[in-house]
């Protein structure tokens, strides 16, 4: 299980990052405080505190598709 720490400080950022995940089949979780979402959800982000930076949780690291999608991803990388 991979867990990093991403922001999406914009409208902007939170379409490009779910089209993003859109794209790739395996699980891919926001977590924010106590609550956990699917990435994958637009209303699902939204309804997260966007100030604050998230955790994004995939537990299917040995997918053939991981490393072109933490590539895609590293943008939105909280440094």
């Amino acid at each position: 299980m991979t867990n990093t720490l991403i922001r999406l400080a914009s409208i902007e950022d939170v379409k490009k990052f779910v089209s993003i995940t859109n794209r790739y089949g395996f699980k891919i979780n926001l977590i924010s405080d106590k609550y956990t979402i699917d990435a994958k959800s637009i209303m699902g982000v939204f309804s997260l505190d966007l100030s604050r930076p998230l955790t994004m949780q995939i537990e299917e690291e040995t997918d053939p598709e991981y490393p072109e999608f933490m590539e895609e991803a590293q943008p939105y990388f909280v440094k």
